[in-house]
C-alpha cells in the first residue's frame, strides 16, 4: 500500500470568510503548508534538499466537500498520484475532525530558479517520491 505523508495544519482566524468558514481560496494555503512540509522538511529528513531549490505549481484542482470551521488544526494527507520525468502530481485529502472536507491535486514542476526553466526530476528525488506513488 502507498504511504501517505500526513501533516496537521493550523486554521487561522484570517482564513475565515464572512460566514465563519475557511474561505475557498485559503484551502490552497492549507494545502501549500502541507506540501512545503513534505518537500522541505520531509525531504530534508531523507537528506534531500534539491526541492528547496525550486518547485513551481503548474495546476491546482480542488473539490470542496463540506465547510471547515475555525478551531482545531486540519489533517492533510498527501501522496503522489502521477510521476513523470519533469513533473509530478500531489493528491491531497483534508480532514476536519476526522471527516473528509476536501480533495485536491497539484501538478508540481521541478524548476531551476537561477536559469529560469523547468528541469527533470533527479534519481534522488524519484527515490524520495516513490514510496508515496499510488492511487486511492
Amino acid at each position: 500500500m502507498t504511504e501517505r505523508f500526513i501533516h496537521d495544519v493550523s486554521v487561522r482566524w484570517s482564513d475565515m470568510d464572512a460566514y465563519g468558514h475557511v474561505n475557498n481560496a485559503r484551502f490552497l494555503t492549507l494545502y501549500e503548508e502541507a506540501r512545503v512540509a513534505m518537500f522541505f522538511v520531509g525531504a530534508r529528513k531523507h537528506g534531500l534538499g534539491s526541492f528547496e531549490e525550486g518547485i513551481v505549481i503548474a495546476r491546482h484542482e480542488i473539490d470542496y466537500l463540506r465547510p471547515v470551521n475555525y478551531g482545531e488544526p486540519v489533517r492533510v494527507e498527501m501522496w503522489v498520484s502521477q510521476l513523470r520525468a519533469a513533473s509530478f502530481t500531489v493528491s491531497y485529502e483534508l480532514f476536519d475532525d476526522d471527516v473528509l472536507a476536501s480533495r485536491a491535486k497539484s501538478v508540481c514542476v521541478p524548476y531551476n530558479l537561477v536559469k529560469a526553466h523547468p528541469r527533470r526530476l533527479t534519481d534522488a528525488e524519484r527515490e524520495f517520491l516513490n514510496p508515496y506513488v499510488g492511487s486511492y
